[in-house]
């Protein structure tokens, strides 16, 4: 789940990290390892703090785009914190890069986890992942749903 994480996060953080000038090349990586953990973070934030159901409904695509969802607003916030607090990076500048990269990171993870042809995630291990021991009856609920994978 990390990696595939990762991965999304170093293939679309080109203008919002690599080529942004506020942020120094030899960061680069530095930042989108901060911004990767911060997501799987804020998301096991949301769905540990009460958060499991709004989270449930944008892994199954329940209410409305990921971009505007509530739990990715949350992400957003745990990432631009993050980037400040580990890196020192401006707020503006975190601020930028959590709106820019985040909402397309995890709408891409949502379609990965509902993509029956894409065995990289699906919503059971997205949701146990994320839930530890609280949400693994959840991800095998999750993964019936989604025909068993």
């Amino acid at each position: 789940m990390f990696e595939t994480l990762m991965n999304l996060v170093q293939q679309n953080a080109g203008q919002s990290v690599i080529n942004n000038p506020a942020i120094p090349n030899d960061q680069n990586d530095n930042v989108m390892q901060t911004v990767t953990s911060s997501i799987m973070n804020g998301l096991g934030q949301q769905a540990q703090g009460g958060g499991l159901g709004s989270l449930l409904g944008m892994v199954t695509g329940q209410g409305g785009s990921v971009e505007s969802h509530p739990t990715t607003q949350g992400v957003q916030q745990h990432v631009q914190q993050d980037l400040m607090s580990k890196l020192g990076i401006s707020p503006q500048v975190a601020m930028s890069v959590a709106s820019t990269l985040v909402p397309i990171v995890l709408s891409k993870l949502m379609h990965k986890a509902n993509d029956p042809n894409d065995s990289s995630v699906d919503a059971g291990s997205l949701m146990s992942s994320l839930g530890g021991g609280q949400a693994g009856g959840l991800g095998g609920m999750l993964g019936g749903l989604f025909g068993g994978r």
